[in-house]
């Protein structure tokens, strides 16, 4: 069904207080949630739900609040619902009118609701995040029209891949749904197969490369002797059996099969869309995971777009793309797009690029120094990995990265607006003079 309403009833609770009257009306917490227009992202997430169908949904600024705070604040799903529970000012940005004692939902919650609004539902939110933008002057519009663009690497969740960790994941799914199929194996080597792998690792460690690589051939023996045992005993079974089997089996003989030198390889048993990228870094030279590109404001460092790319694409096919997002989002057409390097011999149709290191058209001191901001993107992207969640994503597949990429871009957008918000506003701040009493289920309005 439709999700829950949020609205006053009118009738004032006499043993409690309301949380508009509890609060700091000058908190940035409190002046974002009346910045934020929730009406647009209730009105747009109606598409996502059935008028009739299965219980109510959770109120669309319950669940849209308790995302923007968990990627502002860079918490996971279980920490953010407790820590709404604690906060008064995160359960008066969700659309609480009182003080709550239970916590709103179960963290899982959160999780169904992504999968339900998908990449579509999330490209909202990082939009309302670029109005309220606007409406804090954290932003300008005319900043819409020159943007930066650069691409990154979002880390999935996955060890550092190494053979032997392959070979030994693949024995265990296998053997698991053995198990749960009734399928009796003739060895599966529970106590074999480990002791294998922790003798590579410690040959490894030593460097005794001989011995480690003996014991990864050993490995990868028995792997193959319980997938073809597997395979024999599949012909006798129900094909409901056969294609419990077949994504584990087919992951198992990529992975025997596949050599140090192919380029599409299997990374992680359980994220198969994990793409080795190379980054240069000295500390760190490949990073697993999905590229992601960030488009900013060149002046103000806004994000207003953030769309990841499967297949490890280069740079410069990614940037119609990048700047077709932060058209759709900011509702402006960018004219500029400062990128580095790796964006070579690309052109975009009404678009002026302008790249590290250019000499020839930069005539002009505002240009000169546009150019200069591009490296300002760098320390956006870190913030995006450090302070928010960028730096790791747990989401599953591809949807997933592509979801995390978009919440992580509104995540940093709130945390500009609430440094703006704290900074500036007790400035400027004056309390609305009021001669009639306000109701306390009235929500507080800044003066004009």
């Amino acid at each position: 069904m439709k999700p829950k309403s949020q609205e006053s009833s009118g009738q004032i609770d006499l043993f409690n207080t309301p949380l508009a009257d509890l609060l700091n009306p000058k908190h940035e917490l409190y002046q974002l949630a009346n910045l934020i227009d929730w009406k647009v992202l209730d009105d747009a997430f109606g598409e996502f739900f059935t008028e009739n169908q299965g219980a109510p949904a959770l109120p669309t600024r319950l669940i849209a609040g308790l995302h923007y705070l968990k990627h502002a604040f860079a918490r996971s799903d279980e920490a953010v619902v407790a820590q709404w529970l604690e906060n008064p000012y995160w359960q008066y940005f969700c659309g609480e009118e009182y003080f709550q004692h239970q916590i709103p939902c179960h963290p899982t919650s959160l999780t169904y609701w992504r999968k339900r609004i998908g990449e579509e539902g999330c490209e909202w939110m990082l939009s309302v995040t670029i109005q309220a933008g606007v409406a804090s002057k954290t932003v300008k519009k005319q900043d819409f029209e020159s943007v930066t663009v650069d691409s990154t690497v979002q880390e999935k969740a996955i060890t550092y891949p190494t053979d032997g960790k392959l070979y030994e994941r693949c024995r265990q799914h296998m053997v698991r749904l053995a198990e749960q199929h009734e399928i009796t194996l003739r060895q599966n080597y529970n106590r074999k197969a480990p002791y294998l792998l922790m003798m590579a690792n410690r040959y490894s460690h030593a460097k005794q490369m001989k011995r480690k690589r003996k014991m990864l051939k050993q490995l990868k023996t028995l792997v193959g002797r319980v997938y073809r045992d597997i395979e024999r005993q599949l012909t006798d079974q129900s094909d409901a059996v056969k294609l419990a089997f077949k994504e584990t089996l087919e992951k198992t003989q990529r992975i025997l099969n596949q050599q140090p030198q192919d380029k599409n390889k299997l990374y992680s048993f359980h994220a198969t869309e994990v793409e080795c990228i190379s980054k240069g870094k000295v500390h760190k030279k490949y990073e697993f995971g999905v590229k992601v590109g960030i488009t900013v404001t060149n002046k103000s460092n806004f994000v207003l777009g953030a769309r990841s790319f499967s297949g490890n694409p280069y740079d410069g096919h990614t940037l119609e793309s990048c700047l077709e997002q932060a058209e759709i989002l900011s509702g402006t057409r960018a004219k500029e797009a400062f990128v580095d390097l790796g964006y070579r011999g690309v052109e975009v149709p009404n678009v002026t690029i302008y790249k590290a290191r250019q000499k020839r058209g930069i005539n002009t001191r505002r240009l000169k120094r546009a150019l200069k901001r591009r490296n300002a993107i760098e320390p956006v992207i870190g913030h995006l990995k450090n302070d928010g969640l960028l730096g790791r994503n747990y989401l599953k597949g591809e949807l997933g990265d592509a979801m995390h990429a978009i919440l992580c871009g509104a995540g940093h957008n709130i945390r500009m607006i609430l440094r703006q918000l704290r900074i500036f506003l007790p400035h400027f701040w004056r309390p609305p003079c009021r001669i009639l009493a306000r109701p306390l289920s009235a929500p507080f309005l800044l003066s004009a």
